[in-house]
């Protein structure tokens, strides 16, 4: 499964929510240094859906706030 991910680095408080267009926003309170908010967002995006992490990789915006998902079951 793919999803669209917006991502929101140093959040006070990280959490999950579903947007309006049926993305998921995603906050962490990791910055957006060395790979650390990316790492974050998968490991919230495990938790969210119950599986493990290397069950879920970033295909696209690795670099952007706006990535897409794929989480495999």
């Amino acid at each position: 499964m793919r999803i669209q991910v917006k991502v929101t680095p140093r959040a006070k408080r990280p959490h999950i929510e579903l947007t309006a267009a049926g993305a998921l926003a995603v906050k962490v309170r990791e910055p957006a240094t060395d790979g650390r908010a990316n790492a974050a967002v998968i490991e919230a995006v495990a938790g969210h859906f119950g599986v493990a992490k290397r069950a879920v990789t970033i295909v696209h915006g690795q670099t952007s706030r706006h990535k897409l998902v794929e989480i495999q079951s």
